[in-house]
C-alpha cells in the first residue's frame, strides 16, 4: 500500500501536537500539511507550536511551513484538532470542498448524519456517509470520535449489550490533561478534587447511547445513563466507577467472559493503531490505576477491574482509558484507518 498524504487542522494545539507526533511514524499515512490560525500562517511549525509532549517534536514537521485552514489547500484526508469555538464552520467548509475530515472536536458529534465512531463498537455507522453527502451536498465527509470520557464508558459497555443494559451510573475521576493546556489552575487542583466539568456529564449521557445505538446512531440505545464527572490531580488517564443494571441478570462469570472475548473490526483487520485486546480485564483488587495502566495497548486499550456484584444495581466495575490517546488523537487515527481499510477513501 502506498502512503496516503494527510494533513492536520489546528496543528499547533495540544491535540494537534498529538496528531503530529503519532502520524510521524504511521505506516499508512504521511503527514504533509499543517494548518492553524492566521497568526501562525507562513511560519515554521517549530516557531509557532510550543511543544507540550514528552516525546520530541518530529524532525520532519519542525521546519514545515504552517498554512491557514483554507479548504482546497491541503490533502484530501485531514485530521482536526481544532477548538470547538471554530471547528464547526471550518470542518463543514472542508467537507463541502471534498475533504475527508476526521475530527476530534465536539461540533458534529450529535449530528444524526455524522458517525460518532468507535471502530470496535459501531463500525457499521460509517454507512451514514452516503446519506450525509447527499443530504448536506458535501463531496467530502466528516467522521467524529467521542468525548474522552465517553469512549472509555462506551467501550466498557459494548460487550455487555447482549445482556440488555437497562441503566448505568458512572462517576469519573478525570485527568488534568483532559482540560488542555494550560488547563486547570494549580491552586484549584493540587490536593483537591473539582466535582464539575462543564458539559461533560451531558456528553457521556447522550454520546454513549448514540454510539451503542442502531441505524447509524439515529436510534439511540434504550438505557438510562446518569453521569457524575470530577477532575482529579492525575496527569493522564480517565478512571471511572460504573454500576450497571441488566434485563437478563447475567452472572459475573458471564460478564467477565463477554469482556475478555470482546473484539471488533480493527482487531479483525489488524489495523496499525488497534490494540490487541481492546479490553483488558484485570484480576488484581487494586487495578486499574492511571499511573500503571493508562498506556496499555499503546494507550488505545481500556482496562477494566474490580468486576463484582452490586447490591443496588446488578454489577459494578472500574474502567480506565488514556484520555489523550484513546480519547483524542489515537481514536481519530484509528477511525481513519478503518475508513481506509473499508474503502471510504
Amino acid at each position: 500500500m502506498s502512503e496516503i498524504e494527510v494533513g492536520v487542522l489546528g496543528a499547533t494545539g495540544v491535540v494537534g501536537q498529538q496528531f503530529v507526533s503519532r502520524l510521524a511514524r504511521h505506516p499508512w499515512f504521511r503527514l504533509t500539511w499543517l494548518a492553524a490560525s492566521e497568526r501562525s500562517e507562513g511560519k515554521p511549525y517549530k516557531s509557532v507550536a510550543p511543544w507540550r509532549l514528552a516525546t520530541p517534536m518530529p524532525a520532519q514537521s519542525a521546519d514545515r511551513i504552517v498554512d491557514a485552514c483554507v479548504p482546497g489547500r491541503g490533502p484530501q484526508v485531514v485530521f482536526s484538532g481544532l477548538d470547538a469555538s471554530v471547528a464547526g464552520e471550518i470542518e463543514g467548509a472542508f467537507a463541502a470542498a471534498g475533504h475527508i475530515v476526521v475530527s476530534n472536536a465536539r461540533n458534529f458529534r450529535m449530528d444524526p448524519l455524522v458517525p460518532l465512531l468507535i471502530p470496535e463498537v459501531n463500525a457499521d455507522h460509517l454507512s451514514l456517509l452516503a446519506e450525509q453527502r447527499a443530504s448536506k451536498g458535501w463531496s467530502g465527509a466528516i467522521v467524529t470520535n467521542p468525548n474522552c470520557s465517553t469512549v472509555v464508558l462506551a467501550m466498557a459497555l459494548a460487550p455487555l449489550r447482549q445482556f440488555g443494559i437497562r441503566s448505568v451510573i458512572v462517576s469519573t475521576m478525570q485527568a488534568v490533561s483532559g482540560a488542555g493546556y494550560p488547563g486547570v489552575p494549580s491552586l484549584d487542583i493540587l490536593g483537591n478534587v473539582v466535582p464539575f466539568i462543564g458539559g461533560e456529564e451531558e456528553k457521556m449521557e447522550t454520546e454513549t447511547l448514540k454510539i451503542l445505538g442502531t441505524d447509524g446512531g439515529r436510534a439511540p440505545y434504550e438505557a438510562a445513563i446518569s453521569a457524575h464527572t470530577n477532575r482529579v490531580p492525575v496527569i493522564d488517564g480517565h478512571t471511572m466507577t460504573v454500576s450497571v443494571d441488566f434485563q437478563n441478570k447475567p452472572s459475573m462469570a458471564d460478564l467477565a467472559h463477554a469482556i475478555r472475548t470482546f473484539s471488533g473490526r480493527p482487531q479483525e483487520l489488524k489495523l496499525p493503531t488497534a490494540p490487541h485486546p481492546a479490553l483488558i480485564l484485570m484480576d488484581e483488587p487494586n487495578r486499574p490505576q492511571p499511573r500503571l495502566d493508562a498506556d496499555l495497548g499503546g494507550g488505545m486499550a481500556v482496562a477494566i477491574g474490580r468486576l463484582r456484584a452490586c447490591p443496588v444495581m446488578h454489577a459494578k466495575f472500574v474502567a480506565l482509558g488514556h484520555n489523550t490517546v484513546r480519547g483524542a488523537a489515537g481514536a481519530a487515527i484509528l477511525n481513519a484507518e478503518l475508513m481506509k481499510a473499508e474503502g471510504f477513501f
